[in-house]
């Protein structure tokens, strides 16, 4: 049996499609650097980042963008020999009744690339899909944003369906609304799928919280009416505040070669015993199963299996010590907004420039990869030689701008040397909560220990003996729960820090994730 999550840490609004036997799925990345996260896998058990497809500056400039701005909810799709990838680049979203959703098309015949330069084609909403039909037309289908209306659900006014042109992708007709939702409210991330004769609508409904829920409708037209499921939801777990995988929808369907049908989905972990979680949204699956034309999950319940039967057998996650030259360091690690600036040193050793603070939304410089696992311990060792305080790098723990933990090495001139300490932004309050600690001029070994909801930073001078911080971070504080509305999770990395002058740099030797 396959255990679900299958993609663990931050792998929200998942966009299944299946091409010449291999299952792809494309997930959000929002302010993450390069966009959108494409993974692979053959049985559905055991999966592989393959690509970012975003990741030229036409294709993607997200410098200024808010947090969980950026990336929302990709959709890919196959058509006659092309991959085709629909995404939004939210600009605002959080800053009163505006949201600012210019939506783009890009395409390439293999997942890896290369992407064509990307084409606009509205910003009337988010959580775009293309809809291909089986007459070569093409639809673009997407949300609709109704700044007019009361700050909440009713400023989700329906979906729209826009004809575009085959070739070009840009729209030919007028927008239509063919589906206002049900009594949920905040109906968005659209797919329609042509199946034995009925258009099937698929949307994400309740918000990406815990009352989430994966609406299904059908008709025998494009344009509708749409009629709704029996159940009116595929899955959700809003009335089922004890089931282990909560916030289950936003999801999409695709069939195999062997003709069963699979429905990928986001959901949510929280810690045992509290509303928090701090791996973000994740991926989960399940098979469906048809009856009267109507899709439900194999269990025939709302609620998405822990476990499911697929096509092999799931591998334990593994520790990974990363080579910087590496491909899989190129897909683990991402920045924020834009391209790191680093380079790989002759030694093998990682030089990451100093960029700006870490509450910025302009330049900052750092390489980090998703928490995957609740228990896990991260490791790296750093050397910087600028000798200012504000010129500093270490090992960063992160949600956003507001929200981190940061052990960092810097020159400390009360000390006449370099010493660790920790950054602690809880809400954007900063906080320095433990002395200075001197660790002299050489190389520094970090290491960050989690433990559920507790996290143990430590630092070493030998990289065998270490010396644990004496300040318990709370990793509730790196979920979407726990201050303003987020979408994204937590991540653990290096960062360089210069706000003096953006000319320095640091090496960092070698980074390990060690899950358990």
């Amino acid at each position: 049996m396959i255990k679900n999550p299958v993609l663990t840490g931050f792998h929200a609004d998942p966009s299944l499609c299946y091409a010449d036997g291999t299952f792809y799925i494309a997930n959000s990345t929002f302010e993450y650097y390069p966009g959108v996260r494409i993974s692979a896998s053959k049985d559905l058990a055991n999966w592989e980042t393959v690509s970012h497809p975003l990741d030229r500056q036409n294709l993607l400039w997200m410098e200024g963008n808010p947090c969980s701005g950026g990336i929302w909810a990709p959709c890919l799709t196959y058509d006659k020999g092309w991959f085709y990838l629909v995404y939004t680049d939210v600009k605002s979203w959080d800053s009163g009744a505006y949201k600012d959703t210019p939506n783009y098309i890009t395409k390439a015949k293999s997942v890896e690339g290369p992407w064509s330069d990307p084409v606009f084609v509205n910003c009337s909403g988010f959580d775009p899909s293309l809809y291909h039909a089986e007459d070569g037309r093409k639809y673009f289908v997407s949300m609709e944003w109704d700044y007019r209306k009361p700050v909440g659900p009713e400023q989700f006014t329906g979906i729209l369906l826009t004809e575009l042109d085959p070739d070009k992708l840009t729209p030919i007709a007028d927008p239509v609304k063919i589906f206002k939702g049900s009594e949920l409210g905040w109906v968005e991330a659209p797919h329609i799928y042509q199946i034995n004769g009925w258009y099937y609508l698929f949307t994400a409904e309740g918000g990406t919280v815990y009352d989430h829920a994966q609406t299904v409708a059908r008709s025998r037209s494009l344009e509708g009416p749409y009629e709704m499921h029996p159940n009116t939801y595929l899955v959700t777990a809003k009335d089922a505040p004890s089931a282990p995988i909560q916030k289950t929808g936003h999801g999409a369907i695709a069939q195999a070669a062997d003709g069963r049908w699979w429905y990928a989905c986001l959901c949510g972990r929280p810690l045992p015993g509290t509303r928090f979680c701090p791996l973000g949204r994740e991926t989960s699956i399940n098979e469906i199963v048809w009856e009267n034309d109507w899709p439900y999950i194999k269990n025939k319940t709302l609620i998405m299996d822990e476990t499911f039967g697929g096509y092999g057998e799931q591998l334990p996650p593994k520790a990974v010590k990363y080579d910087f030259n590496s491909k899989q360091f190129q897909l683990d690690f991402q920045s924020v907004r834009s391209p790191a600036k680093v380079e790989v040193n002759g030694d093998g050793s990682l030089r990451l420039y100093g960029g700006t603070s870490p509450i910025c939304v302009f330049g900052q410089n750092i390489l980090v990869r998703r928490q995957t696992d609740f228990n896990f311990t991260a490791k790296t060792s750093v050397k910087i030689t600028a000798k200012s305080f504000q010129k500093m790098a270490g090992l960063l723990y992160r949600y956003n701008e507001r929200n981190h933990y940061f052990l960092r090495v810097a020159f400390d001139e009360a000390n006449n040397g370099f010493c660790a300490g920790l950054i602690v932004n809880d809400k954007g309050e900063f906080s320095l909560p433990v002395k200075e600690i001197p660790v002299g001029d050489g190389i520094v070994h970090l290491k960050l220990t989690v433990k559920g909801k507790d996290a143990v930073f430590a630092y070493s001078l030998d990289g065998v003996n270490y010396t644990d911080i004496d300040y318990v971070c709370d990793t509730t504080v790196l979920s979407d729960e726990y201050d303003t509305l987020g979408f994204t999770g937590a991540f653990v990395g290096m960062s360089t820090v210069d706000m003096n002058d953006y000319s320095s740099y640091a090496d960092f030797y070698g980074f390990e994730y060690i899950p358990g």
